[in-house]
């Protein structure tokens, strides 16, 4: 198999390996440390090539995450990175010690002058040269394990990269998946290509084909399937893949959960009966999630009472669609299941539970399909038009499972949906007259649980604050806040508190992500 396994040592900038090895078109999978003490596992998945990653502990400490030893002598091309190298060094007989300066941010290595030009993580650059990193440690490698050379050191780090003699196993103490890291690209692709000899065949039509066989295979010839279409990318993109495996045996729902955006009923079902051709049942369930949401305000229990919801109506419907329905599909993205779970043992920490993932009823009636459960948001959008899909629904922001119930803070009621509605709107009608639109990633109101004073006609009020969040990413693993020209911030601003009864105050969210997350719930 052509795929790459990156063991998660808890580092910050896990993902982004993963965006630079996608990029490179080699499909690659994240999965906790602790799958690095399986050598089962790592012999089933049968990787080209193996990335350890960085990560915030000591490998001196108590309890830090290992490795088994034996991943030393699988014959499989091994990258450490940062922490990942100093595992290796340490399971190899190496030297770990505090280093007496520590390296954070922009650093500058030197490459030894026997790493040979030509070969190796650094083919393509001049021996002895300098090159400028990016670090982010606390410990060194005094002296590297036997039958290991040096390839780079820095001013604090005598051994800043190695490779063994003979083995492909290469580390490094910076991260060459950062920006800022100039060529890191080049030396990734050395190690994917030049050492582990991985093939770019990671592509929307290769993953197209391989799907649709997969679905074929999981639904068999007769089996029927009902998709939860919510009008997003996701879902959208879910359900053309499916339809192209099985055709008019998927039914798609459509669910009026009562959350959702002014007049998104009505566009979702032009859109798609339009565009897709597929069998699209829509269903008001308004009063039975305003029910089960009523007076709470935990955002967890929010969406846990969304998805077991979502469930009985699909459920309900399905009934009408045949007996024989067996599979319900879902747009369950990557970053979703990164979010979602902490395997036991893994270093990283559950953010939120995403409706479609950790929200659904523990009972459920049907087999889940998840076509793009390994897909950033990019890569289904590249997916999507290699399908076909018009621009109006693969270039549409996302818009979240519970809808605006984790938008309005607090207590969900009609009244607040209904205010936040307005909002939303005009927001969104000031952005797209702007032509702003699609050079952001993400935007939406939300209404905050608190009140303001002000003076309206000489009159004191006491109304609702709003706040509005827009953000640029690549595939929501981390966001920055977008700068609108202060013109178009004033205008919606002032937009929204005219002609939106009940607010008076506006805010702009200028948080990142992280430390923030998109949604505030």
């Amino acid at each position: 198999m052509n795929r790459v396994l990156i063991l998660d040592y808890g580092s910050q900038f896990t993902q982004l390996i993963a965006r630079r090895i996608r990029e490179a078109h080699v499909y690659c999978e994240i999965h906790p440390a602790a799958r690095g003490t399986d050598l089962a596992f790592i012999r089933e998945f049968a990787p080209r090539a193996i990335i350890l990653s960085g990560g915030p502990s000591s490998v001196s400490d108590a309890g830090a995450p290992t490795a088994d030893p034996g991943i030393l002598e699988a014959g499989i091309p091994l990258l450490g990175i940062c922490y990942g190298m100093q595992l290796i060094a340490q399971l190899s007989g190496g030297t770990i010690a505090p280093a007496s300066g520590r390296e954070y941010g922009r650093a500058e290595i030197t490459l030894t002058k026997d790493e040979r030009n030509g070969e190796g993580l650094f083919a393509g650059f001049e021996p002895q040269s300098h090159v400028t990193v990016w670090a982010s440690h606390g410990d060194r490698i005094d002296t590297p394990p036997p039958h290991f050379r040096v390839t780079a050191t820095s001013s604090q780090a005598p051994v800043a990269g190695m490779r063994h003699d003979t083995k492909p196993i290469y580390g490094v103490l910076f991260h060459p998946e950062v920006v800022h890291t100039p060529r890191g690209g080049e030396m990734l692709n050395n190690f994917l290509f030049g050492i582990a000899g991985c093939t770019p065949d990671w592509t929307p039509g290769h993953f197209i084909d391989m799907e649709v066989s997969r679905i074929r295979g999981v639904v068999g010839s007769t089996g029927r399937a009902i998709c939860g279409l919510s009008g997003g990318v996701d879902s959208a993109v879910a359900a053309a893949l499916v339809h192209r495996a099985i055709g008019d045996r998927l039914t798609c729902i459509f669910v009026d959960h009562g959350l959702l955006r002014l007049g998104e009923r009505e566009q979702v079902e032009r859109t798609f009966r339009a565009h897709l051709g597929i069998d699209l049942r829509v269903v008001d369930a308004t009063h039975r999630f305003l029910k089960e949401l009523a007076g709470v305000e935990d955002p967890e229990e929010k969406r846990r009472r969304i998805g077991h919801s979502f469930i009985d109506v699909f459920e309900d419907t399905a009934r009408h669609i045949g007996t024989d329905v067996g599979f319900l599909v879902q747009g369950t993205l990557y970053p979703d299941v990164i979010e979602s779970t902490s395997a036991k043992g893994g270093p990283s920490a559950t953010i939120k539970t995403h409706h479609n993932v950790g929200g659904l009823r523990p009972d459920l009636p049907w087999t889940l399909i998840e076509p793009l459960r390994e897909l950033f948001k990019d890569e289904v959008r590249q997916v999507g038009r290699e399908l076909g899909l018009p621009e109006e629904i693969v270039g549409r922001h996302p818009f979240p499972g519970p809808g605006l119930a984790i938008r309005v803070l607090g207590a969900v009621s009609e009244e607040r949906l209904e205010l936040l509605r307005r909002v939303d709107a005009v927001y969104l009608e000031e952005i797209r007259e702007a032509g702003l639109y699609d050079q952001i990633w993400q935007a939406f109101a939300v209404l905050l649980p608190v009140k303001s004073v002000g003076v309206m006609g000489d009159g004191r009020t006491y109304d609702h604050v709003v706040a509005l969040r827009a953000v640029t990413s690549r595939d929501g693993m981390t966001a920055d806040w977008y700068q609108f020209p202060y013109e178009v911030l004033a205008r919606i601003s002032n937009r929204i508190i005219n002609e939106v009864k009940g607010v008076n105050r506006v805010a702009y969210d200028v948080s990142s992500k992280p430390p923030a997350t998109i949604e505030w719930e």
